[in-house]
């Protein structure tokens, strides 16, 4: 009798992973990132998440758009050999354009945006946050939509490590001294 055979299924949070061996991952609909040659698996976002995701593109597309390019998740940002990552949103400077691929954006943003999830605030405050750092994402934004607050990170100047510097609520206006095009209020993003 055939029996068909199925592919294997990845072995999550074992290391020895490096980004040739994650495109080889069989296409299972699921989201995952490489963290310092770990396979991990990245939960589905929830709808609301998904809501707010959808806003806070809308803002930077109408604020930014001609000056940068927007793309939300899921896509794959290759940061090193053992690192990729799928941030909620990010931006490229139209100049930057080249680190664009068919299958990835190889290099870092000049600005990646993740939305909390109860699932992900420890993912996204600490973990990813120094992995954006250490690989030079100049500026990281985390919404809290629970909250209603985005929090503000910037490279300190010659280091890979963020310093936060501004918190926005709900009535304030997000703008950014590197990306001077950045400008929604904060109750127009995060707001259902």
């Amino acid at each position: 009798m055939y029996e068909k055979k199925r592919p294997k299924k990845p072995v999550i949070n074992e290391p020895g992973w490096t980004v040739d061996d994650y495109y080889q991952l069989p296409e299972d609909n699921n989201q995952y990132e490489i963290v310092n040659g770990i396979l991990e698996l990245k939960p589905s976002p929830t709808t609301t998440h998904q809501r707010i995701s959808q806003r806070l593109e809308k803002a930077l597309i109408d604020s930014c758009e001609n000056e940068y390019i927007i793309i939300d998740s899921p896509i794959d940002v290759i940061l090193s050999d053992i690192e990729t990552r799928q941030p909620d949103i990010l931006m490229i400077h139209r100049s930057r354009e080249h680190i664009i691929e068919e299958h990835a954006i190889v290099g870092p943003p000049d600005l990646v945006v993740e939305i909390l999830s109860p699932n992900s605030a420890n993912r996204d405050r600490i973990m990813k946050k120094e992995s954006y750092a250490l690989f030079g994402v100049p500026e990281y934004l985390i919404v809290d939509y629970n909250n209603e607050t985005i929090e503000q990170y910037v490279l300190k100047s010659g280091s890979r490590q963020y310093e936060l510097i501004n918190v926005f609520e709900a009535d304030d206006t997000v703008n950014s001294d590197r990306i001077p095009c950045v400008s929604f209020m904060v109750k127009d993003g995060v707001k259902l």
